[in-house]
Formats: structure tokens, C-alpha cells, sequence
């Protein structure tokens, strides 16, 4: 744990947000794009060492919270069919869907499994090959390439039972789409250190200098957030407006160009809806025709299930940084993770869930 406890060290944590109230002199408000940053700032306080001046709101970056009601919906049509077995990552079990969730199907004797990776699937799609396998590919870039390969491997080996349930979604479109928004009061972002892992953040360039933004790439411990908070706040104080990369030990400029290839070749980029927000263009990833035949939508017509969202969640709001989870007149009474009106509640990552188990009323 050595290396770890060094980024959750409390003298450094105190003399960095030391550094950021002397030198916040006016109001900022940040958005932290990860549910992950999310969980750590609520987790740990974060917000009680910054000065009041200084605000952060959650962003979109939970990938469960922003996969759209219907896919959820399409995902339980699939699994409920006796001859599938249906593969997920376990966060995605307890995500509400307009009824029930996938939880549900597997307590109604539905073949639904947990994995651990997508080649988990593929390799259960080779063991049984009088069963149809889908893998529920969900996340942002940083979960795309490992789904990305377990297509491609599927593709060689000539598993015409393999399929996924695709709903990536990307960053940078929804830095777009809440920069865009009259409603939006974001002045400064701590982009994702996992998606830039992954992509690089040469993306960020255009919309630090069209929005005139600062944006920094930021890890996920406690003195990762805190250097991230303030180097922007450095920008915003001097009116700079650049891209920076405070996530150095895992971020390079350009990502991870083999994963990127990877992606490129499997994947091509489409317009997505988003939880609670609505469909963004070109936010998405679908099969390219070349794997046409491993996109489980088509293979189970499932594309025209639609649904409408609980008038009691206000979840997009939330993941647009319009509002807290607090401000939910639903959160803790109709709301809980025990009985969830919207994903942010239920998925590990999720911002109204931060707030349940951490942040007092």
C-alpha cells in the first residue's frame, strides 16, 4: 500500500488546499468528469478544505449512470430468452430498467452471469456452442479496447454465437454538449485520467480553445484531485485556457496507440443517448459493419424498445452539473440503493451513491 497511502498523505493534502485558497480570489466552478474523481472528493472531503468560492459539480463521467433506460430494457429482453446466456460486468445487475433489472432475470432463473473481462465471454461463447452468448459492453474509451478485442477475437475464431450489447459513449462530445448548454456554469474541467490512459487528450486541445476553458487531465487519489483543482484554478485565476496533464505517471499525450488501432479498427463513432440527458451526436461507439454480426441488437431485433425515464429522477440534471444529488426531492426516500429510481444511485461510480454512503444532509 506504500505507493498509494503516498497520494492519500494529509500534511500534503492540507498544504495543497492551503495553496488553493490562497490563491482562489474570486468565485470557479469545476466539474470533475469521473464518477470515480467523484466518489474520492466525497469520500475523503474534499470540498471541506476548499475555500466556499470554489464549487465542484459531477459530471457525466459514471459510464453505468449515462447508459440510456431502453438499453437497459433491450438488455433484459435478451437475457429473459431461454437460449442466451448473458454476460456482464456486475455493476450493471441492479441497474433499474422501466420494470425490473437484470438482477431480477437471473432470480427468475435467467442465464445471467458476471465476468470479470469480455474474453471471460468469448471463452464461455467456445464451451457452449448451442447457446447464444452476449456480453453487455458498456463504459466510456477506457473499457472499449478489451470489448473491442474479445470482438475480434470472437471474429477469428469463428464464434457465431458471440455477440455484445454495445453502448460505449465518449468524453469529449459531452464536454461539448454541457459547454454548449445555456444552462451550463462549468468553467474549468479535472478530465478523466483512466479515458486519457487510453485516447491521449489531444481531443481536449479544441474545446479548452473554443470554449476558453483550462482543462486537466487528473488521477483519482486524494492529492491527484487536489494538484488537478489546483492547477486549474491557477489557469481560471489567470485566464488561461489550456490543456494540462497532471496525471503524468499513467498519461501520455498521445494514449495508447495500439488500443486506439484496436478501437479503430472494431469500432466506428455514432450518435448515443445518454441517461437522463438525451442523445449527443457522435458520442458513441457501434460495430462496424465488418462485425455486423456480433452486434447483439441486431441479432435479437431488440432496436425498437423504448422507455421513459422516472419523472421522480432528475439523474440528468445531476450528471450535467445543474444539480446536486441533495437537490433530488426523491434522494434517501424513494431513492436508495436498495430501491433505486436512477442508475447514479446504484452504480459504484455514481454520484447520488457518493452522497448516500458519504456526505452528511
Amino acid at each position: 500500500m506504500r505507493y498509494i497511502d503516498e497520494y492519500r498523505d494529509a500534511a500534503a493534502a492540507r498544504g495543497l488546499a492551503a495553496r488553493i485558497r490562497a490563491s482562489t480570489t474570486r468565485p470557479w466552478t469545476i466539474m470533475e468528469i469521473c464518477g470515480g474523481q467523484t466518489h474520492t472528493i466525497v469520500k475523503y472531503g474534499i470540498e471541506e478544505l476548499l475555500p466556499d468560492s470554489l464549487r465542484l459539480v459531477h459530471g457525466p463521467g459514471c459510464p453505468v449512470c449515462v447508459t440510456p433506460l431502453e438499453i437497459i430494457d433491450r438488455a433484459i429482453a435478451i437475457a429473459s430468452q431461454p437460449e442466451v446466456i448473458f454476460t456482464s460486468f456486475g455493476d450493471m445487475l441492479r441497474v433499474p430498467g422501466s420494470t425490473r433489472d437484470l438482477l431480477s432475470v437471473k432470480a427468475e432463473h435467467g442465464n445471467v452471469r458476471i465476468v470479470y473481462s469480455p474474453l471471460d465471454a468469448v471463452r464461455i461463447a467456445r464451451e457452449n456452442p448451442s447457446k447464444r452468448v452476449v456480453f453487455f459492453a458498456v463504459g466510456f474509451e477506457t473499457t472499449a479496447p478489451p470489448n473491442a478485442m474479445a470482438v475480434a477475437q470472437a471474429h477469428r475464431l469463428g464464434l457465431a454465437n458471440f455477440s455484445i450489447l454495445c453502448s460505449h459513449v465518449l468524453v469529449p462530445p459531452a464536454m461539448h454538449a454541457i459547454l454548449s448548454s445555456p444552462a451550463n456554469r462549468v468553467q474549468g474541467f479535472l478530465a478523466a485520467g483512466h479515458v486519457c490512459t487510453v485516447m491521449g487528450y489531444e481531443e481536449y486541445f479544441p474545446i479548452a480553445r473554443d470554449y476558453r476553458v483550462p482543462i486537466v487531465v487528473t488521477g483519482f487519489e486524494p492529492l491527484d484531485i487536489l494538484q488537478g483543482i489546483a492547477m486549474t484554478v491557477r489557469q481560471l485565476e489567470a485566464g488561461a485556457a489550456e490543456v494540462e496533464n497532471q496525471y503524468s505517471r499513467s498519461v501520455r499525450r498521445e494514449g495508447n496507440p495500439a488500443a486506439r488501432r484496436l478501437l479503430e479498427e472494431v469500432f466506428e463513432v455514432t450518435d448515443r443517448k445518454w441517461r437522463g440527458i438525451g442523445t449527443i451526436p457522435s458520442s458513441g461507439y457501434r460495430l462496424r459493419e465488418k462485425y455486423a454480426a456480433f452486434d447483439a441488437e441486431r441479432i435479437f431485433a431488440v432496436e425498437k424498445i423504448e422507455a421513459q425515464e422516472s419523472p421522480l429522477c432528475i439523474a440528468g440534471q445531476v450528471l450535467q452539473g445543474i444539480k446536486r444529488p441533495h437537490d433530488c426531492p426523491a434522494f434517501g426516500r424513494e431513492c436508495t440503493p436498495e430501491h433505486p429510481l436512477g442508475a447514479p444511485m446504484v452504480s459504484s461510480e455514481g454520484a447520488c451513491a457518493a452522497y448516500y454512503h458519504f456526505a452528511a444532509s
